[in-house]
């Protein structure tokens, strides 16, 4: 399951898409468009800037931005920075140990192929792709 911090982190990344690029966007303006606490906010912009999704300056004129124009983003980078995993078991996720009963699971075809299906499709939509959605 997607955590809010996820869909809430995409909300923050189109807002930020329909702006004028290269501007940056005040926190307190994206909260009250997207109504979202400012202070959640807070916590999901540090966690973008982080994995060099945006970039924030401080200050008057200050706010945050996207690093690259919104067709260079995918809807799976976004969410794997705040979700950390997308995968449905444990034994599946980036850098899992190796789980001692693969040999023999049963499951793990289906666990696999539900991977790949959430992997391809995030991956294929971009954050341009949902920004034309709205409109």
């Amino acid at each position: 399951m997607i955590s809010t911090k996820g869909r809430y982190a995409l909300r923050f990344m189109i807002d930020l898409a329909e702006q004028e690029q290269g501007r940056y966007v005040p926190l307190k303006d994206i909260s009250a468009r997207q109504e979202i606490s400012k202070k959640y906010l807070e916590i999901i912009a540090r966690d973008l800037v982080a994995g060099g999704l945006v970039t924030g300056a401080s200050g008057k004129g200050g706010g945050y931005r996207l690093c690259r124009p919104p067709e260079a983003y995918t809807v799976y980078e976004i969410l794997i920075q705040m979700e950390g995993t997308l995968s449905p078991v444990a034994c599946l996720a980036d850098g899992a140990a190796p789980c001692p009963r693969v040999a023999g699971c049963k499951t793990l075809p289906l666990w696999t192929g539900y991977d790949r299906l959430t992997r391809d499709y995030f991956s294929g939509v971009r954050l341009s792709d949902l920004v034309e959605k709205r409109r």
